[in-house]
């Protein structure tokens, strides 16, 4: 059964975001982390020392397992970052700057 018809949620209108390249729905109120979930997303960052797959694993802002690039901005917790119109949502690859040198 739909969630939302179990507690009789009206959600506004949907709308989208870019998720590396590529549009994804969301609701008002969501998070970013909510949004790839819902879209069947679940690993949106790798670590650091040995590129594993990460997503959300505390859900609540304490680790930082679920970074990702949001607007150029490295390092957003999608678990706490609001899902905006039109934001682009990057997998964010270990620190998320450009560490290497040239």
């Amino acid at each position: 059964m739909n969630p939302l018809k179990l507690v009789r949620a009206r959600p506004g209108a949907s709308f989208t975001v870019t998720f590396d390249g590529r549009e994804i729905e969301a609701l008002p109120g969501q998070t970013i982390a909510a949004a790839l979930w819902s879209s069947g997303v679940t690993a949106w960052r790798t670590t650091r020392g040995g590129g594993r797959a990460r997503g959300v694993f505390c859900g609540i802002g304490v680790c930082f397992d679920c970074l990702v690039t949001v607007d150029g901005r490295p390092n957003q917790r999608a678990c706490l970052v609001p899902a905006l119109p039109g934001a682009d949502v990057r997998t964010q690859e270990g620190t998320g700057h450009d560490d290497h040198d040239d």
